[in-house]
């Protein structure tokens, strides 16, 4: 003990030796990440899931890189808490198995605008088409800035196979058929949108335009806990 208290203990053998000592030291974190980590990986019921929650559509998907781009996720986030106040405003809380294909996710975490996890439904598709074009149209006293350009950029549909198949290799279930044909079905989603656009007194002819995608995604956002509460089953 004397010698141990004298000489500092065993551990300064290790200290003088600073490569074997760093190599041991990232050998337990590994040994010790991976005891954590695998399990959670490997045991499926940690995993929730609801059943009608689905992979975004090619368009809806579109649309989601689009809000990524001009950074929207930095003022609104896409969680509501389980709290009152917040679910008398913004509707149901959001649940894990809600996100569970998101890639990144966008929960966010300030709100200079409101919560958007239920958005979808929530309005008109020419309500978000003149929301973009002009905030202060819908919302008077909104300090959100003009994406107008939206309705005047062409989408690129043809990037459209690339997302999902980047999404399916980091585990998104999106069948090599849905990829194949991602592209047509984006346009015609994209039509159906613009024909509802024009038909309520909106501009004519955007299913070229990147706006579409984004109507798309805002319309989807929220909805799918909302499909059959008969049919939905949470799983723990």
């Amino acid at each position: 003990m004397k010698q141990f208290i004298k000489t500092g203990g065993r551990h300064r053998t290790l200290e003088g030796w600073p490569l074997v000592f760093t190599l041991l030291v990232t050998v337990s974190i590994l040994i010790g990440g991976a005891i954590e980590f695998i399990p959670l990986v490997l045991v499926e019921s940690n995993i929730p899931k609801i059943d009608t929650v689905e992979p975004w559509t090619p368009l809806e998907l579109a649309g989601r890189d689009l809000y990524i781009r001009e950074g929207c996720n930095n003022c609104h986030s896409q969680m509501v808490r389980p709290f009152r106040h917040e679910i008398e405003r913004y509707g149901e809380y959001s649940k894990p198995g809600e996100t569970i294909y998101e890639r990144p996710f966008l929960w966010g975490s300030k709100r200079t605008g409101p919560d958007l996890a239920r958005v979808g439904g929530k309005y008109p598709n020419l309500w978000h088409v003149r929301h973009f074009d002009d905030p202060r149209s819908t919302s008077p006293r909104s300090i959100m800035p003009r994406y107008n350009w939206f309705l005047n950029w062409d989408l690129d549909y043809e990037s459209i196979p690339g997302r999902l198949e980047t999404l399916q290799t980091l585990g998104v279930p999106y069948t090599d058929q849905q990829i194949a044909s991602s592209i047509d079905d984006a346009r015609t989603q994209a039509r159906g949108i613009a024909m509802d656009v024009e038909a309520a007194g909106g501009p004519a002819s955007l299913e070229t335009k990147e706006i579409v995608a984004i109507v798309a995604y805002m319309q989807r956002l929220g909805t799918d806990i909302k499909k059959s509460t008969a049919s939905t089953s949470v799983q723990p």
